[in-house]
């Protein structure tokens, strides 16, 4: 059992509600030449490079501490960042409480995910796997949300899908929950190459830090560093935040352990 007491995971926060359901802001592909954009490769750059102290990373993880703090947009930019190089590049949305990847590629509705191939020993993997508009980047969506998002990531089930994706992608990045609201993330860091923080600049306070940090160590997770994300939004007259091209970032980079 975790050291630490897990926060209900509830939701209720009105950025993260947003990025829900209207997905996170593709600035890679819709501004490759933007300032931003370029973050999001220098932000590629250094992980390839801890990728050659620590040997060849295949499989990233990556998470927050908290919700809202920009995990789901940083690993869906960085998965386009990682597909304009041209490799082979596979997203998958382990985040099975408050999946994002559907939406923000434009998936259908109902179609199937990770939880339709974790609790139906008849599906094959491919039927899971689906292409988007950006060349290189296929996406595995969460699928229905099941009541038990731990047990289904923990199962052997998806170990072995994890063991089958990485003999057909460069690269497979998994979006999973934040460390201190549930256990999600917990089980699949074991399985994982490496692992990146988010961290909020303008949320993520020293104490949280701190516990995300003591978690990971008892847990003795492969962690590349922490991702420092620095939000900025411009206030629209009529209708108050603007989600589109006001949403950005001050600057994204890792910093190694």
């Amino acid at each position: 059992m975790s050291l630490l007491k897990k926060r209900r995971y509830s939701g209720k926060n009105k950025l993260s509600n947003e990025t829900m359901f209207k997905g996170a802001r593709l600035i890679t592909a819709a501004e490759p030449k933007d300032p931003v954009s370029e973050q999001f490769r220098t932000l590629r750059t250094n992980i390839d490079f801890i990728s050659v102290a620590r040997g060849q990373i295949k499989t990233l993880l990556v998470s927050s501490a908290l919700p809202s703090e920009g995990k789901s947009t940083i690993t869906s930019n960085l998965a386009v960042s990682y597909a304009q190089q041209g490799k082979k590049v596979l997203l998958v949305d382990a985040d099975l409480r408050r999946p994002t990847v559907s939406v923000t590629f434009g998936l259908t509705k109902n179609a199937s995910g990770l939880t339709n191939y974790l609790v139906d020993p008849d599906k094959k993997n491919c039927a899971i796997i689906h292409r988007t508009t950006i060349e290189h980047l296929d996406v595995i969506p969460s699928g229905p949300i099941p009541p038990n998002p731990a047990e289904l990531l923990g199962s052997s089930r998806m170990t072995d899908l994890m063991t089958q994706l990485r003999v057909h992608y460069d690269i497979v990045i998994f979006d999973v929950p934040p460390f201190l609201m549930v256990t999600d993330a917990q089980v699949l860091t074991n399985r994982v190459d490496g692992v990146a923080l988010v961290v909020n600049g303008g949320k993520t306070n020293k104490g949280d830090l701190q516990r995300t940090n003591e978690l990971l160590k008892i847990a003795e997770v492969p962690l590349l560093g922490f991702i420092y994300n620095k939000k900025n939004r411009t206030k629209k007259k009529s209708t108050g935040y603007d989600y589109g091209y006001g949403y950005g970032y001050g600057y994204v980079e890792v910093k190694s352990k």
